[in-house]
């Protein structure tokens, strides 16, 4: 199973495994992770899983659709890795994955 990490804003990280067929959203929520919302559960309608990818893997990954750049602009904090995380696919390939969650994710 692909391993993926989340970093919330104060260092602490949560080492995750997922399926390859969830989002990185998924994950977060199966695993308790803090910080990931999803109040529309995924359908990209609200920014409450944006997260930072970390920069090495920001080019691994598939751009965001318009639809998801939109929702984006909507949510605190933005940075060029700035994602949904409901709109990133767990596969074999994010194996490793490094997530920073904003500090407004995580009240910090």
């Amino acid at each position: 199973m692909p391993k993926i990490t989340f970093i919330e804003d104060d260092g602490t990280e949560h080492a995750v495994e997922a399926g390859a067929d969830a989002s990185v959203m998924q994950a977060a929520m199966d695993n308790l992770v803090p910080g990931i919302v999803a109040e529309c559960g995924g359908y990209a309608n609200c920014a409450t899983c944006h997260v930072y990818i970390d920069p090495a893997w920001a080019d691994k990954l598939p751009a965001p659709e318009e639809a998801e750049e939109v929702m984006i602009e909507a949510a605190f904090d933005v940075r060029p890795t700035s994602r949904l995380s409901c709109q990133v696919q767990v596969t074999e390939d994010t194996d490793g994955l490094i997530v920073r969650l904003p500090a407004s994710q995580t009240g910090a």
